[in-house]
């Protein structure tokens, strides 16, 4: 069974977004647990925990189709080591946020190298690469150390791979399986594919044939097995263009072919299918006409 939501807004207290959720037609859904622009929150209180779970109840949604987003500041692969540590111990409380409220997975970016190379210098290429590999193996370890930190919960730490766009890493698909290669608990970590992200870093869906290959990438690359969620976006930018802007359902560079082969698939079943489209007016719809791609099975 396929589980399709949003991105759903927790203004005026996380308690709210359940209610949001059911708004819509939702059955998962995403939020942040705090203010994403901003590093510290006011703890979650008793009454706020009571209240969501109560919600969440009346909302029929299972924790396992609820993917929290940590705040957008968080960058677990810093190359100055005072923000590295602070993106580390903000990454660790976001964990804490979702055990509280009795969630399972927590999806992140995985972080951005910073570094900057002109163009013509000769040696670009070697200076990036160098930049990326040793800035994906301090994601790996700041993920061992939130995985340490929080080994009395149980909450999987999701990697959401990127449109590639800055310096921003999780890209490729062997980013993904750099840093997954390297976590210690590997039951603790999962993979979010966006659609977006996906198509624009140069994986193309559009067709039976693209969307197969590409899949069967991922699987060989990373592996199904740590697939927990995927964002469900149509893309402004074209193939490959490494630009992350996201489009409604059906008015992208991809179209509805893609979202039908996904809504078919057997190995999307059981896990969060979260809308991010830039209409949240038409997220109702949009999730309907995600369940009429479905095919009748005998």
């Amino acid at each position: 069974m396929k589980f399709v939501g949003a991105h759903v807004s927790a203004s005026g207290g996380v308690d709210n977004a359940p209610l949001n959720a059911m708004k819509i037609g939702a059955k998962a859904f995403a939020l942040f647990t705090k203010n994403q622009r901003q590093w510290r929150a006011k703890p979650l209180d008793e009454v706020m925990i009571k209240s969501f779970k109560s919600n969440l109840e009346k909302s029929g949604i299972l924790p396992k189709h609820i993917l929290p987003h940590d705040s957008y500041l968080i960058n677990l692969g810093h190359p100055e080591v005072e923000k590295l540590e602070k993106s580390r111990e903000a990454f660790i409380d976001e964990l804490q946020r979702c055990e509280q409220l009795g969630l399972e997975l927590l999806n992140f970016h995985p972080g951005s190298h910073l570094v900057k190379v002109p163009k013509k210098d000769p040696a670009y290429t070697d200076k990036i690469m160098e930049a990326e590999l040793n800035c994906l193996d301090v994601i790996a370890d700041s993920l061992n150390l939130a995985i340490e930190a929080t080994k009395e919960i149980n909450v999987k730490l999701v990697i959401e791979n990127t449109a590639g766009q800055g310096t921003n890493l999780g890209y490729k698909f062997e980013h993904l399986a750099h840093i997954i290669d390297r976590v210690e608990d590997k039951s603790r970590v999962g993979v979010c594919l966006d659609t977006c992200h996906t198509f624009t870093a140069g994986y193309d869906l559009r067709t039976r044939k693209a969307y197969d290959e590409t899949m069967s990438e991922f699987d060989r690359i990373v592996g199904f097995e740590y697939l927990s969620a995927m964002h469900i976006n149509d893309s402004k930018p074209k193939l490959g263009s490494r630009v992350d802007r996201h489009h409604s359902l059906g008015e992208g560079e991809i179209g509805w072919d893609t979202f039908k082969f996904i809504m078919n698939d057997d190995r999307m079943e059981d896990i969060p299918l979260i809308l991010e489209t830039i209409n949240s007016d038409i997220w109702d719809r949009e999730i309907e006409e995600m369940y009429a791609l479905q095919e009748i099975r005998t």
